[in-house]
């Protein structure tokens, strides 16, 4: 396990009983560099949209258990927030909670002229994401997927 994923197993660990004082879910955690900044990001989320103050709670409590248990070697900025309308899907639950609603994937490379695509998401596994295209379904390997998000209709 890189330092990487150690940080975020670490950090989920820390914040699930807080989430559920708070009444709010884990949608992603990140750590990563921008720059020459490390940023430790928590995206919560609940059925009807997370507020500042969801935001305020969880990161005062999180930030008070990563100071007491002090794990992480670098300098870093904790960011709590929603995942936004446009959100990622990136784990299997994400996936599973957006099935019939209308996503946006762009491949890395070109797939019949195109890396840009929209459409319903109808099913996945382990190995492909299938959306229906104007009544016609297609099939994605996942390893072609740079991402894939809610698209967003206005």
């Amino acid at each position: 396990m890189s330092t990487r994923e150690t940080y975020e197993t670490k950090t989920e660990t820390l914040l699930a009983p807080i989430v559920e004082r708070f009444g709010v879910e884990i949608y992603d955690i990140e750590y990563l560099k921008e720059g020459s900044d490390w940023y430790l990001r928590v995206y919560i989320d609940k059925p009807e949209g997370v507020n500042i103050n969801d935001c305020e709670n969880v990161s005062r409590a999180l930030s008070d258990e990563l100071d007491r248990e002090d794990f992480i070697q670098d300098a870093y900025i904790l960011e709590v927030s929603s995942p936004g309308l446009g959100r990622a899907l990136k784990k299997d639950k994400h996936l599973e909670k957006s099935l019939g609603e209308e996503v946006e994937i762009k491949t890395y490379k070109p797939i019949d002229k195109c890396k840009e695509f929209q459409g319903i998401l109808k099913t996945y596994d382990n190995d492909t994401i299938t959306i229906t295209i104007n009544e016609e379904e297609k099939i994605f390997a996942r390893a072609e997927i740079a991402i894939i998000r809610l698209a967003l209709d206005f």
